[in-house]
C-alpha cells in the first residue's frame, strides 16, 4: 500500500524544511530528500506488512478485507515475511547513512511501528498508537537535518498524532458492527458511531491547536499560519462528508487527508523560501 505513505511523507519534509531554515538555508539537499523519502516508504511498508501478516486471522472473516492479497493467497506468508524483513533492513540502513542519532533510534522506531497491530488486540486506544506511529515522521525529519529533537517538532508531531487518530476513527466506522460481533477493541465498537464522530472532531481540533503551536514555536509567518487554517477547513470538510454519508469514508480518508498533507507542505515551501 505505497499510497499510504502520502500521510507521513509531507510532514517529514516539512520538519526537514523548517530545520534547514533554522540553520540558515531554505533547502536541506537532494541527498536528504532521497534518504527521507526512502526512510518514509520503507517504514510504512514495514508497518503495513506487519499489519497484514498479523491480521490474517481477522481479515479472513471480515467481508471488507477478504479480497486482500494477504488473505486470498496471492501473497504467501513467506513473501510477506520477506517483505517485512527487507523493508526493516532498508530503514535501518538508511538511518545509518543519515546520522548516528537516526541510526540509534531506528530499531526502537520499528518496534513502535509494529506495536499498533498488537495493541489493537487489547485496547481501544490503538487509534492513538497509530497516530504516534505517523507522528514520528516530523521527529525523524528534524533528526535527519539537525540530529536533535526540537520543541516545535514535538508540537508538529503531536498535531500529526491527533490528525491521524481522528481520521482513523472515521475510517474504523466501517467495521463497527464487525468489531462488536468479534469482540475487537476500537473506539467505534466501544462508544458507538455518534460518540466516535465527536471524539474524532475533538482529536482534529487538537491537531489544529498543536499545529498552531508548531508555527508559533518555530517562529514562522503568514504562509505557515495559512497552512494550518486551510488544514482546519479541510478537516471540517472531511467531517461533513462522513456525517452526511458513511459511504464517503474512503473519499474522506484517502483523498482529503492526502491533499491536506501536500497542501501543508506546499505552503511551507513558500514560507521558508520567502521568510527572512
Amino acid at each position: 500500500m505505497f499510497k499510504h505513505s502520502v500521510f507521513s511523507l509531507p510532514f517529514i519534509f516539512i520538519a526537514m524544511l523548517v530545520a534547514a531554515h533554522h540553520e540558515g538555508s531554505a533547502w536541506f539537499g537532494w541527498r536528504l530528500l532521497f534518504l527521507g523519502a526512502l526512510a518514509a516508504v520503507s517504514a510504512r511498508n514495514f508497518a503495513m506488512g506487519v499489519n497484514r501478516y498479523l491480521d490474517r486471522d481477522i481479515d479472513t472473516i471480515n467481508p471488507r478485507t477478504q479480497s486482500r492479497p494477504s488473505v486470498d493467497g496471492r501473497v504467501s506468508e513467506a513473501q510477506m515475511l520477506g517483505f517485512i524483513v527487507l523493508n526493516a533492513l532498508v530503514f535501518i540502513a538508511v538511518s545509518y547513512t543519515v546520522n548516528a542519532f537516526a541510526f540509534a533510534l531506528s530499531v526502537p522506531i520499528l518496534f513502535v511501528l509494529a506495536a499498533y497491530t498488537v495493541f489493537k488486540r487489547f485496547s481501544a486506544l490503538a487509534h492513538l498508537v497509530l497516530g504516534v506511529c505517523l507522528g514520528l515522521a516530523p521527529i525523524a525529519g528534524v533528526i535527519a537535518v539537525s540530529a536533535e529533537i526540537t520543541l516545535w517538532s514535538v508540537f508538529l508531531a503531536i498535531g500529526v498524532m491527533f490528525w491521524v487518530a481522528g481520521f482513523d476513527l472515521l475510517y474504523s466506522l466501517q467495521d463497527i458492527e464487525f468489531d462488536k460481533t468479534h469482540h475487537l477493541h476500537s473506539i467505534p465498537s466501544k462508544f458507538g458511531a455518534k460518540k466516535t464522530m465527536w471524539i474524532a472532531k475533538v482529536f482534529h481540533l487538537l491537531a489544529v491547536v498543536f499545529w498552531t503551536g508548531f508555527v508559533f514555536e518555530a517562529t514562522l509567518g503568514f504562509w505557515a499560519y495559512l497552512a494550518v487554517a486551510l488544514s482546519a477547513v479541510m478537516l471540517g470538510y472531511e467531517h461533513f462528508l462522513v456525517n452526511k454519508d458513511f459511504t464517503k469514508i474512503d473519499k474522506a480518508f484517502f483523498t482529503v487527508n492526502g491533499y491536506l498533507g501536500f497542501l501543508f507542505l506546499f505552503l511551507m515551501i513558500i514560507e521558508v523560501s520567502t521568510c527572512k
